[in-house]
């Protein structure tokens, strides 16, 4: 990388914020959740919702760009790595034959992450897929004590790792944006 882009924020009321707080999808008036379950549940929602904000409004090359030499990392990467990840949390809670990986060989997900739009949209529609198959499959399972699959995982494990999981990305993607654009913001 020759130029270093210049750092900005959309937001105007708190110019550390990545957008200000009456455009922010996870912003909610009120009282936090109640409950481990539903404050799980939330986390990984907000996490989730910050993954896709870090990517909008980017094309098919910058969301494809690996900024940081040697690292293969990139946005897209991220997004494909993240529905391939969800597809293995699927299979934890499964008791049935392993579903096979979306991206075949290990770090396929960031390899394959090339600059075409039908690459974008494949990404954001195998993540959603991937999401909403893991939440779907949670909702059956509305114990945190309770063992699930064949290696009978705590719910709780689980719901805990998934948002850790995105919390690490989300830094991820946090570096990987400021270098592919400039744009900061929590």
């Amino acid at each position: 990388m020759t130029e270093q882009p210049a750092r900005w924020s959309q937001a105007t009321v708190h110019p550390d914020m990545w957008v200000d707080p009456d455009d922010d999808p996870r912003n909610t008036d009120g009282p936090s959740p109640d409950g481990e379950l539903a404050t799980l549940r939330d986390f990984l929602t907000g996490y989730r919702m910050t993954l896709r904000m870090k990517c909008e409004g980017l094309d098919a090359e910058e969301l494809a760009r690996r900024p940081i030499p040697p690292s293969t990392l990139s946005l897209l990467g991220l997004l494909r790595h993240l529905a391939e990840t969800e597809r293995d949390w699927l299979n934890w809670i499964s008791e049935g034959e392993p579903l096979p990986s979306l991206y075949g060989e290990p770090d396929g997900d960031f390899d394959g992450a090339v600059a075409e739009p039908s690459e974008v949209d494949a990404a954001y529609a195998a993540l959603t897929r991937a999401q909403a198959a893991t939440d779907a499959a949670l909702a059956g399972h509305p114990d945190l004590g309770e063992r699930v699959g064949r290696n009978g995982i705590a719910v709780r494990e689980l719901l805990v790792h998934m948002v850790e999981e995105y919390a690490r990305h989300c830094g991820h993607a946090d570096l990987l944006r400021e270098c592919v654009d400039g744009r900061v913001g929590q």
